[in-house]
């Protein structure tokens, strides 16, 4: 049965057969690590590398195409939730050509791909209708392009036009967004979205763009300005941002009196957001500046003769001999000058954001800050915070002990977390060490097994037939021996005598394995002596 195999085939039996147990077990395990090590680089080197197909899928277009790929027996991979189909790299555009052929997705035909499919019978409702469906939708793909939004839904009230209304509606518009779980959108995000969509249509003002967010909250009013992130108004936005810039110049400048954990700083901030405006006139003359007009009136009389006069008593009777006038004279002058006077007009705004009123409270750990002098840190944290006791402000510094229980739990289950983590890399480093001196072992071995094979084949087939020849000849000399010796007490003798045969027979094996260049010089000298 194995002559009809090939020679090679016949050669690695004979070969293998010619092996010792402990070599037959190093090759088959040799054997089976390089199979097993192939068969995963093939299936790693084999696996195409994927891109995504298309991304931000509703569930029921994710559903179509992944039900389309299967009917093709398309690999792919869902990913971020199943929103995301991935597929070969080098498949992509053809798929893409593919799933469009068949209207999918869906959402593609919420865009201007709608007013394709107007005929000419359709009505100016219809055809008003349509541009706002297919305007809506572009914008809400222009919306998901954006770094952050996963999802954006537009609603426009755009208003047709009456030429004998008087009062014609404003357009308006409203962006439901929805925004990644890790990545919030930013003001700047939701004012570029307003002036986007404000941007993208006809007679749309920022003022009238409302901005919410999947969650229900407001991101930005109809007034056209954003308020911050999670439905807080500006206002609170500004003033929760003020007392956490605030907070962390004090606790870093307490962290550096007391050291790190043992103060604590809290600041509550009431800022002044009104804007006001205030307009002042002054007045200012220079005297030495000619007037721009002047006009002066003189008026004197003069008289002379002589007159009765006198007081008038009661009932306008006039007094007996109460004295005589003679002559008179009279003047009068008015001088009116219009003189250059500068005026100087002022109108000042006062920016929203002014503190009206700042409270500070300082606590500090007793059992490290027992040497800090309260006063001090009282009045280097006034200082710092700019507190003002005209202005109704208050600080309050205190020391107490503080509660450590929750830090050095959290302090244990870190330090034993770091534990577990290096005892894990350890492991693994202990793992990769030993299957690394596996290899190294099996290769050693394989190594010295050729090496051997080599000195093996280094005795020439002459020398080989001579070599077996002679331990044929032991062979039948040990024999002979057996066979002539008489049963008697000389048995024992002879069984001595197989004993020390069969150990040269080993220790000529011996030589011959680890010594065969010697072996063969001896034989080729054994060879010519013969001939």
């Amino acid at each position: 049965m194995t002559d009809r195999l090939p020679a090679p085939v016949r050669k690695v039996g004979d070969t293998f057969k010619s092996f010792t147990p402990g070599q037959k077990a190093v090759t088959i395990a040799t054997v089976l690590a390089l199979a097993i090590g192939g068969y995963f680089f093939a299936t790693w080197a084999s696996k195409p590398s994927y891109s995504a197909l298309f991304s931000n899928l509703s569930s029921k277009d994710a559903s179509a195409i992944v039900e389309s790929l299967q009917k093709s027996s398309t690999p792919y991979e869902l990913a971020n939730g199943g929103t995301t189909i991935m597929v070969p790299q080098d498949q992509v555009y053809d798929l893409r050509l593919q799933l469009s052929g068949e209207g999918l997705p869906g959402e593609s035909e919420t865009g201007y791909a709608l007013l394709d499919q107007q005929g000419i019978t359709t009505s100016d409702f219809m055809q008003h209708t349509n541009y706002q469906r297919a305007l809506q939708g572009e914008l809400a793909n222009t919306i998901k392009a954006i770094d952050g939004v996963e999802a954006a839904t537009v609603n426009l009230v755009i208003p047709q036009k009456d030429v004998f209304a008087d009062d014609e509606n404003k357009t308006t518009a409203s962006v439901l967004v929805q925004s990644s779980a890790s990545k919030p959108l930013s003001n700047q995000t939701v004012q570029a979205i307003v002036h986007l969509v404000a941007s993208s249509v006809e007679g749309l003002d920022p003022t009238n763009v409302t901005v919410a967010g999947a969650d229900g909250k407001i991101l930005s009013t109809g007034g056209g300005q954003a308020v911050a992130t999670g439905g807080d108004s500006g206002a609170d936005s500004q003033t929760v941002a003020f007392q956490n810039r605030l907070n962390q110049s004090l606790q870093n400048m307490l962290d550096a009196v007391v050291g790190p954990g043992h103060a604590v700083v809290t600041t509550t901030a009431e800022l002044d957001f009104d804007q006001t405006q205030t307009t002042t006139e002054t007045y200012s003359s220079d005297p030495n500046v000619a007037a721009l007009s002047e006009s002066i009136s003189r008026e004197a009389y003069n008289g002379n003769g002589t007159g009765t006069g006198g007081v008038l008593g009661p009932d306008n009777i006039q007094v007996p001999n109460a004295g005589t006038a003679s002559g008179g004279q009279y003047e009068n002058s008015n001088v009116v000058r219009n003189n250059a006077v500068n005026k100087t007009t002022e109108a000042r705004n006062s920016a929203p954001g002014g503190i009206k009123r700042l409270n500070v409270a300082v606590l500090l750990d007793a059992t490290t800050a027992g040497a800090v002098n309260q006063a001090d840190v009282q009045q280097l944290v006034s200082a710092a915070a700019g507190i003002d006791p005209t202005r109704g402000d208050t600080i309050a510094v205190s020391a107490m002990a503080f509660d450590t229980s929750a830090a050095t739990a959290a302090k244990d289950a870190l330090a034993a977390s770091a534990a577990a983590e290096q005892s894990a890399k350890q492991s693994s480093l202990i793992k990769t060490a030993a299957m690394a001196l596996a290899v190294l072992f099996l290769i050693f071995l394989a190594w010295r097994w050729s090496r051997k094979q080599k000195k093996r084949k280094a005795l020439t087939p002459a020398e080989l037939k001579h070599l077996e020849d002679m331990q044929a000849a032991l062979e039948a000399q040990r024999l002979a021996e057996l066979n002539a010796a008489i049963p008697s007490p000389a048995i024992e003798a002879a069984n001595v005598s197989y004993e020390e045969l069969e150990g040269r027979q080993r220790e000529i094996e011996q030589m011959v394995q680890d010594q065969p260049e010697e072996m063969a010089a001896l034989l080729r000298g054994w060879l010519g002596a013969g001939r």
